[in-house]
């Protein structure tokens, strides 16, 4: 008779802790045992997976995705919606997505913007997700409004210190950052320097330098590195934990990491493009070098991913997401052509629309790199992502009675290498910056609540549009505030 509803067998389950051989079983969308191999079989459930020796992970955790946004930064808008963006995760091992509900300036009111993007998700998604929100407007009336953020489920919000359309000056992070540490809410930064980009861009256009390339050039290493050290100063005058997003710079990672030496709550996300690419992708003939247009740029070379792959090693980063902000290539519209005129044949590196798809590349990417141990993988891909966004013990882990069953089965070792390319992929984008990578592991099955939703070798996306449900989170359970007293300016 069976007594579970899914067990999954011959597996090396890794945790962030350790890696071993056991057997896990599945009731009622949760994780019912993890028990060493042997102690479980094929007649104990309704279905049985047999992971033939291959890794079985808690399921991705991806909490830098950008969906079915507006125009926020010119003319550009996200080619995926929530139904291709969760599709594309789920394909490529990610259980649990966190999102952006963004505010635009002329929006006094974050649970509007919260609620709006609520129903562009409702009833689309084929993996579980949650939103960070994006404050721009830090008045008031969105201050006000942290508390009731949190009973709606959500612990996080991210603020900029670029982009004209929605950076905040000091004194509004202040504000943000003082009621964030009374909220216990974790708060997100893209820090470079708005300031040094503006005027950088101002001398390229002097010397009319419109080219792709010239992204890179603008946005100078200098630029996040300064700008990470102040949110670093910012973070500690008001003693409230900050993730510093996307760190493309060495340099940048050092403050991080000296910060972090010193007892201060600073987190750091950094992405794939980092690891995998270089600003030679810019340079490319004609307008190609556009489709790796992101920012902060994919920094100067071997040295500088062998700087990033050594701080996720030694702990500086605490997540590795994919900054998903895909834009389709060809189209003139809303896609990265939208940029080529009469005025500008190849475009103006200014106006492109900033961001690539990386969802669904992101942990296979990695996992074939061979570049961390696989418990360090599962850190910080699922984990600690889990830990400090408030989804932990439901996500990222295996514990029996608490965690959710979300699990993803990779192949045993001596699965066929192949090249990546566009068409294998199920994001709505025209291309993939990864084109031509060679990849040495994919997921095999990704399982969310129990459900098996993607099968690579039986019908690929199994799962269906809708499943995925959203997750209220809690507060964040690393490290927070220094100090439980109130804050007080006569401290100072």
């Amino acid at each position: 008779m069976a007594v579970y509803d899914l067990v999954v067998l011959n597996g090396l389950v890794v945790t962030e802790e350790k890696t071993g051989e056991f057997d896990i079983a599945v009731a009622d969308g949760k994780i019912s045992k993890v028990v060493p191999r042997g102690q479980l079989s094929e007649d104990n459930a309704k279905r049985f997976i047999d992971a033939e020796g291959g890794l079985v992970m808690p399921g991705g955790i991806d909490t830098h995705v950008h969906l079915d946004e507006p125009p926020l930064y010119g003319k550009g808008s996200t080619a995926d919606n929530y139904e291709t963006g969760t599709r594309s995760a789920i394909a490529g091992g990610t259980t649990t997505l966190i999102a952006f509900a963004p505010q635009q300036k002329s929006q006094p009111s974050l649970l509007a913007c919260l609620e709006a993007t609520h129903i562009r998700a409702r009833s689309n998604c084929y993996s579980d997700y949650s939103f960070h929100l994006i404050c721009s407007n830090a008045g008031p009336t969105a201050i006000s409004e942290f508390a009731a953020l949190r009973e709606a489920g959500i612990s996080s919000l991210k603020i900029y210190m670029t982009y004209e359309a929605l950076q905040l000056n000091d004194s509004e992070i202040l504000d943000v950052l003082f009621e964030a540490r009374k909220q216990k809410i974790v708060t997100m930064i893209h820090a470079e320097n708005g300031a040094l980009i503006d005027w950088t861009i101002k001398k390229l256009e002097e010397r009319e330098l419109f080219a792709p390339k010239y992204h890179a050039t603008s946005h100078p290493p200098v630029a996040e590195v300064e700008a990470t050290y102040r949110a670093i100063s910012l973070s500690s005058f008001i003693d409230t934990p900050i993730l510093i997003v996307h760190v493309s710079s060495p340099s940048a990672a050092k403050h991080i990491s000296d910060a972090q030496k010193k007892g201060l709550p600073i987190y750091a996300e950094t992405c794939p493009q980092y690891l995998f690419l270089t600003r030679r992708d810019l340079d490319k003939p004609g307008f190609e070098g556009a489709k790796c247009v992101c920012s902060p740029p994919p920094r100067e070379g071997k040295d500088d991913q062998e700087g990033i792959w050594r701080a996720i090693e030694d702990g500086t980063f605490t997540v590795l997401s994919s900054d998903h902000c895909p834009f389709l290539y060809d189209n003139v519209e809303t896609g990265k052509k939208s940029v080529i005129s009469p005025e500008y044949p190849i475009g103006h590196f200014k106006y492109i629309p900033n961001g690539i798809a990386g969802v669904e590349t992101r942990l296979a990417l990695t996992l074939s790199a061979n570049r961390i141990s696989p418990e360090k993988f599962v850190k910080v891909t699922s984990t600690n992502p889990a830990k400090l966004y408030g989804l932990y013990p439901k996500k990222g882990a295996f514990i029996p009675g608490e965690s959710d069953a979300d699990i993803t089965v990779w192949y045993p070792t001596g699965m066929k290498e192949f090249r990546l390319k566009n068409e294998m992929l199920h994001h709505n984008v025209d291309y993939t910056p990864y084109e031509g990578h060679v990849m040495k592991q994919w997921p095999r099955y990704t399982i969310l609540r129990g459900e098996v939703v993607w099968d690579k070798d039986h019908g690929g996306i199994v799962g269906k549009k809708g499943y995925g449900q959203f997750v209220k989170r809690g507060v964040s359970t690393l490290a927070g505030s220094r100090s439980d007293q109130e804050w007080n300016v006569e401290d100072f």
